[in-house]
């Protein structure tokens, strides 16, 4: 895992921290990673701030499942409200449920006019598979090389990015990414075009025929590929001619996270067959969504007996609830939209003639750096220096990417314009901290 812990270097940790990381060790066993070189041991966060057990602050520019803020107020009395009056599952009639899927369906283009209600993104995507599956009687699945959609097993086997123990099944195949370092200017739509026809034609020797094609909006995983603008239009076109599903994972990119847009496939003004959420959408209290048709649920529901017991249950809907009227009574899509926009140009300033920076690049609070080294090949050390430099500076980012060379930088929407110098400061200091020595240009 980029950006991980080595647990050799436990030395570095003060006798405390030392303690409760070896009782972690021997009670959640070696699965469970940790981030940074010298991992942080945080006890409470509000805002975009977290604390560690010293009292120090730590400026959060990393999570985004905190979408509204650490401890949000509005979010805390929700849950606590709900959970002392009732909290249930779906098989009993309530009001909250009905009335939060009509009006999150009601941010969704037409037709996708209905919610299915789970716990985790992982369990979404699942659940999205099944439905495509379902639909069109085929199996096979297309996603991008370092794509990251899920643990469960269904999604798992589409998540080439947890590495090479990680089992890919014959019925998923792989595509290359967009790559606005790497593919010829102007050349991304046909290029994604025919590595989508390939895949196609990988399965099909196989034996096996694509049910759908699924893509990360903002291709997080992929190193965070941004641009061209309209490139999932080419996604969506080339699925429907070959008889599959699009499917849009808006884990990362949705509520707001790109921009002014609710979600991350608007801004490539296309509209998926379905939509799946979650890590925001609860603001830290789990929940997730598949969004889609009347038509593709009724098919779906006909044949499946559907229930997730903890999907959709009273004191989640309430959190999720709590998030949507943050973020329109605070306006954080424009905010987003107007300071993600700053600070994206801010960092292009910043790096315009620094050795090593192959490109800034981002849309609304989801902002990415590439490096590469003195050969243009990717320097995914250099990346892991600076997080890691930033993480010093109480600065908290990660890093990403088919190379693990890309800068992660993904603050909470409620991000205060008045800490932007902060992340700008720390950030020039750690990328000149890395900088290659004399002679590298």
């Amino acid at each position: 895992m980029v950006n991980s812990f080595d647990p050799a270097r436990a030395a570095l940790l003060d006798p405390a921290d030392r303690e409760l990381l070896r009782r972690r060790d021997a009670s959640m066993g070696a699965a469970y990673r940790l981030f940074y070189e010298r991992p942080v041991h945080f006890v409470r966060g509000e805002g975009a701030f977290l604390y560690d057990a010293d009292g120090a602050d730590y400026l959060d520019a990393y999570n985004n499942v905190p979408v509204v803020g650490h401890s949000n107020p509005r979010v805390q009395k929700a849950v606590s409200d709900q959970l002392g009056a009732v909290n249930t599952h779906t098989r009993y009639l309530a009001g909250g449920v009905v009335d939060y899927a009509e009006r999150l369906t009601a941010l969704f283009p037409e037709p996708l006019n209905q919610a299915i209600f789970a716990c985790t993104g992982s369990e979404a995507v699942d659940l999205a598979l099944r439905i495509a599956r379902m639909s069109t009687g085929r199996a096979g699945i297309i996603v991008t090389r370092h794509a990251y959609h899920g643990t469960t097993t269904l999604a798992a086997q589409i998540s080439p990015s947890l590495g090479p123990n990680n089992l890919i099944p014959p019925e998923v195949a792989l595509v290359d990414a967009p790559d606005s370092v790497r593919d010829a200017p102007g050349e991304a739509a046909a290029l994604l075009a025919a590595r989508i026809d390939a895949a196609v034609e990988e399965l099909g020797s196989r034996g096996i025929a694509p049910a759908a094609i699924v893509v990360d909006s903002i291709l997080s995983s992929d190193g965070l590929q941004s641009h061209p603008v309209g490139i999932l239009g080419t996604v969506a076109e080339r699925a429907r001619a070959h008889g599959a599903l699009y499917i849009a994972d808006e884990v990362q990119p949705g509520f707001g996270r790109t921009g002014s847009t609710w979600w991350g496939f608007e801004r490539h003004t296309v509209v998926p067959d379905l939509a799946v959420l979650g890590k925001p959408m609860g603001n830290g209290i789990p929940i997730s969504a598949v969004v889609g048709s009347q038509e593709l649920f009724e098919q779906f529901g006909r044949k499946v007996r559907y229930f997730n017991t903890f999907g959709g249950s009273a004191v989640s809907i309430a959190a999720a609830t709590a998030v949507l009227d943050e973020l329109e009574s605070r306006e954080l899509l424009p905010h987003s939209e107007e300071l993600g926009g700053e600070l994206l140009s801010a960092i292009q300033t910043m790096t315009r003639d620094e050795p090593g920076v192959a490109e800034v690049r981002g849309a609304g609070l989801f902002l990415a750096v590439e490096f590469v080294d003195r050969s243009g090949l990717p320097d995914a050390v250099r990346a892991a220096e600076v997080v890691n430099a930033m993480r010093e500076k109480r600065i908290l980012i990660s890093a990403s990417g088919t190379y693990d060379n890309v800068l992660k930088i993904r603050p909470p929407l409620v991000f205060p314009r008045a800490s932007s110098s902060r992340l700008l400061e720390g950030l020039e200091a750690s990328i000149l901290q890395s900088r290659p020595g004399a002679g590298w240009v």
